[in-house]
This record gives structure tokens, sequence and C-alpha cells, in this order.
């Protein structure tokens, strides 16, 4: 008996949208990026990119437990000497949800050519609306 490899021509890929109001973002996070790279289908590949589609929404309403808030930050360098910056949770749940919600599932994809292509197909919002109904997306139960 042979194990079955998928491959990228004859996966067909499905749109999920997943409500981020009132779920910890990192809870989200975890389901996005299980859907993105495929591991929820039998048919899962390591190496083939097999993952679908997630329309994340309410990424705005989306909680940090404890004292994330206050004791977490983002930080990124500019490049230059001294050019280490850290923005505070906080700040950044306020200012840019979608950038929050991001961060937290590109982080939990591999950092190769499989996980820069599955971060494509994730889209963010911070409101409920989105625009992608045309595609008929299912909604992901937790």
């Amino acid at each position: 008996m042979s194990t079955y490899m998928a491959k990228k021509e004859t996966v067909e890929r499905r749109w999920f949208v997943i409500d981020a109001a009132g779920k910890p973002l990192g809870r989200t996070a975890v389901k996005a990026a299980t859907i993105l790279r495929g591991k929820h289908r039998p048919e899962y590949t390591p190496h083939v990119d097999c993952g679908e589609f997630v329309v994340i929404i309410n990424a705005d309403k989306a909680v940090l437990t404890g004292k994330k808030l206050e004791n977490k930050y983002y930080y990124h360098h500019s490049g230059y000497i001294g050019g280490l910056k850290k923005i505070q949770y906080k700040t950044l749940m306020e200012s840019r949800p979608e950038k929050a919600m991001e961060l937290a599932v590109r982080r939990m994809l591999p950092d190769n050519t499989v996980g820069r292509k599955s971060l494509t197909r994730l889209k963010i919002y911070a409101g409920p609306e989105h625009k992608h109904e045309a595609q008929k997306p299912v909604a992901c139960e937790d």
C-alpha cells in the first residue's frame, strides 16, 4: 500500500469565515493557521500547499487574556543602529487590530515558501462586513 501525496493542482480550496468577536486572539489565530496550512484535511501533505482561504471578521473585538494588553509588545527594527521600535498591544489593538491578528497567524505558519503562499489566502477585517460573499464562505465552528 502506498502513501497518498496531494498535488497542488488537485487541491480544491474552500472559503471559511472565522468570527473573532469575544474570543482570544491566539485561539482564533491557531484555528486560522490550521485551515490555511490544510492540516484539518485528511489528504494533508506537509510539503504541498493544500490549505484553504480564511476570512477573519471582527478582529477589533478579539480579546487578549490576562495583562497582555499592557505587558505584551510588538517589536520591529528599522535596520538602522538603535532602530528597535516597540508598540504596546493595547495601542496596536486600538489602531490596527488587523495587523495584530495577521502577526499572530503569520508566526504560526512555517517560515518557508509554503507558509508565505498560505498567508496570501488570509483576509482580515476589523468589522463584521467582508467582501467575499460571492465565494460562499462557510462559517467555521469552534
